[in-house]
């Protein structure tokens, strides 16, 4: 990959990763523990707070899935190995990377 080819992909991964640190921003307060407050709130109202604290980290388990993935395209970034397919060596396609720049595999060897 070419010294541009390689500046657009760290410039998109970075935006990436800005990104989901701006969400996790938003998504800190829905994360919060669920207090217990009978007078408050009912105990439908509790289970609703606590089924979006849950729905909250799972999607903050996502995000942290994703940026270990685009943590580790930098990685590859910077050894050289980033836009080479895992199994067979082979380019993986730069619109398939611009989708997903955390891929490691070619087409081909991702259909199996």
């Amino acid at each position: 990959m070419n010294t541009a080819g390689a500046e657009e992909f760290r410039a998109l991964i970075a935006a990436r990763l800005a990104d989901l640190d701006a969400e996790d921003a938003l998504g800190q307060a829905g994360q919060a523990t669920v207090e217990l407050d009978q007078q408050a709130v009912g105990r439908l109202s509790r289970q609703d707070a606590l089924l979006s604290q849950s729905m909250a980290r799972a999607t903050q388990a996502r995000r942290d899935a994703q940026r270990t993935g685009l943590t580790a395209a930098l990685h590859r970034l910077d050894a050289g190995t980033f836009g080479y397919c895992e199994d067979c060596g082979d380019d993986i396609a730069p619109g398939r990377l611009r989708l997903d720049p955390t891929a490691q595999l070619c087409v081909d060897c991702a259909r199996g």
